[in-house]
């Protein structure tokens, strides 16, 4: 029988922990790019997952690096507590907008500037996972609307409702004058009748006489 090494071992309990490490790591989620007209509110969402349950001691932590490569500004901070920045392009511009229970970690940036235009990072750490993945979200912001796939779809259901509704109400139209010309039809062969009846009557009575 043979017997493991020492440090084959040691390697194997090192693999082991580094794949636990991993598992335990905290994932953060976010978008990748988005885009928001200048001027306007935009909610940065940032959800996680964690091997651990949510800690008391849970931290958020959003940074902000310039489109110009500069150095990253700090955007909010979360510790038990919401905490925005006394300093900054960010300040009084930054809201929590997330809830810990559902592992959301989101904020609102208001009244967005072209020079917010750069990369978003959101941070979480959940005690004991310290480690784990950083969200990235690029922004642009842009002037005005373009007029995306979605626009254009928009316009083609809204398109194809107006038709349908068209559509229906000409049927209803051709079906209520249908109905009204069956009943006018119906009106002059009843009356058309009655004349007959009467002219077959009147017929007969002036008949009766010269019979007797």
């Amino acid at each position: 029988m043979r017997v493991p090494s020492w440090p084959g071992a040691v390697l194997s309990l090192g693999v082991q922990l580094r794949v636990l490490w991993f598992a335990a790591a905290v994932e953060v989620h976010t978008s990748k790019e988005v885009a928001a007209v200048n001027g306007t509110n935009l909610r940065l969402k940032c959800t996680f997952s964690s091997s651990s349950p949510v800690s008391q001691h849970l931290s958020v932590t959003w940074n902000f690096q310039p489109e110009d490569l500069s150095s990253p500004e700090p955007v909010f901070y979360y510790l038990k507590e919401p905490y925005r920045p006394s300093t900054g392009r960010f300040k009084e511009r930054v809201t929590w907008d997330g809830n810990i229970a559902r592992h959301d970690v989101s904020i609102v940036i208001w009244n967005l500037q072209p020079t917010d235009n750069g990369t978003f990072t959101c941070q979480v750490k959940n005690p004991p996972d310290f480690h784990g993945t950083i969200g990235k979200v690029q922004l642009r912001v842009v002037q005005k609307v373009h007029f995306s796939e979605i626009h254009f779809l928009a316009v083609a259901i809204g398109s194809a409702c107006v038709l349908m509704i068209l559509v229906v109400t000409v049927v209803i139209i051709c079906r209520h004058h249908r109905k009204k010309a069956q009943e006018k039809k119906i009106e002059v062969a009843d009356t058309e009748l009655r004349e007959k009846e009467n002219l077959k009557r009147t017929e007969e009575k002036e008949a009766s006489p010269l019979e007797d």
